[in-house]
Order: structure tokens, then sequence, then C-alpha cells
């Protein structure tokens, strides 16, 4: 893909959310979605998800649980994609990847490669695709939802989640929704990449890429 510049994002032009009033405010916006679509990018290479059995089970180092935990989902995963269709809603990711993969990256392809398989929508991207964008440090985890709001998604250092910022001005919600765009055009569908990339890997070993 050509150089393709992601927008800057300014603190000083958004509302600083909690996590509860991030997650109640997304959650908010989303099921008021109808015919239409959200944008995400994921771009940290490590993070501390809560309220996840199978990525507990990851940090202890049980790979086998964490699996059969993901396993699980199956009907929670269907359901959702019958209500999106119904609503006709989509939600697309675009993950950069890069390599090796980190304990927390291996585990959650597993996890998007079956949200995939449920008509999830995720493609993967090289560190290499984003580069020009990252002269001065890594892309923020960003989501766009419906066209309207843009939420910058805090992280603590360790990979914590730690609220988001609030962003509506319809210009900056469109050039970042583009870009995203953009970068999911030039990305892999997560299923062929995993098959190629991820299946054959061994279980990661506890207490490296920082798990």
């Amino acid at each position: 893909m050509p150089d393709l510049l992601a927008p800057a994002l300014d603190p000083a032009q958004g509302d600083r959310l909690t996590r509860p009033a991030y997650k109640q405010e997304f959650r908010e916006r989303e099921d008021a979605i109808r015919n239409g679509s959200s944008w995400k990018l994921e771009r940290r290479q490590h993070f501390e998800e809560q309220g996840s059995p199978s990525r507990d089970a990851l940090r202890r180092g049980d790979w086998e649980e964490a699996l059969r935990l993901l396993a699980d989902r199956h009907d929670n995963l269907a359901a959702a994609a019958q209500e999106e269709q119904r609503r006709g809603y989509a939600f697309h990711r675009v993950r950069v990847v890069e390599t090796p993969l980190t304990p927390y990256v291996q585990w959650e392809l597993h996890s998007q490669r079956q949200r995939a398989e449920h008509g999830q929508r995720i493609r993967i991207v090289s560190a290499a695709q984003v580069a020009a964008s990252e002269n001065t440090g890594p892309l923020p985890e960003v989501v766009v939802l419906g066209g309207q709001a843009l939420f910058q998604v805090l992280y603590t250092d360790e990979g914590v989640a730690n609220g988001a910022i609030r962003y509506t001005d319809r210009d900056l919600v469109e050039r970042w929704e583009n870009y995203i765009k953009a970068l999911y055009t030039a990305g892999e569908d997560v299923i062929p990449y995993f098959d190629r990339e991820v299946a054959h890997l061994d279980p990661p070993t506890p207490g490296t890429g920082r798990e």
C-alpha cells in the first residue's frame, strides 16, 4: 500500500472518560447503530484483559484450557452474529502484528480466527505497513463507531484498560475511519493468515513476552 499517514489526535480536543463511562457509552452508541459500520485499529502487542477466563488461563500458562474456553464461546458468538445481521451492522477490526508473536497476540489470533468463522470482519497488517505513521511512537488504539464518534482507548504501561478519550469532530472521525478502512483494504483476512502463520506454532512459553 502507498504510504498513508494516520491523522493526529490531540487529547485537548476530546473528552476524557473513565473506564466505566467509556464502556457504558460504547455499548449505548453501538447498540443504537442500524445499517451502519464501525472500525477498530488494534496496535499494542500485549494487553492485560480483565474478565476473560481464557485470558486468565493464558496468564497461568495453561494453553489447552485457554483454547478450550475460547471454543466454549461458540453459541454466544453465533447469537451475536445473528443480532448484528438483523441490525445491518458490521464491525471491522484491523490487527497490527509484529513478529515473533507475543504470547498475547498468539492467543488473540486464535480468538480472532474463531470470531471470523462467525462472520466478523478481521484483517491483519504488519508493523511495516503502518511504519510511516509511527515516527514518534506506536499508533494509538482507536475505534470509530457508526461514523459518529472516535474513541482513543487508553491503557497503562502494563496493558490494563484505563478509559478512553472521546472525539466527535466530524472531520477527524471521518479521516480516522478512512485511514482504518485503507489499512483494512491492504490487510489479509485473519483466517488464511492464521492458518499459514499461527496454527503450527508451539504453545507460548509462560514468562516470555511479558506473560
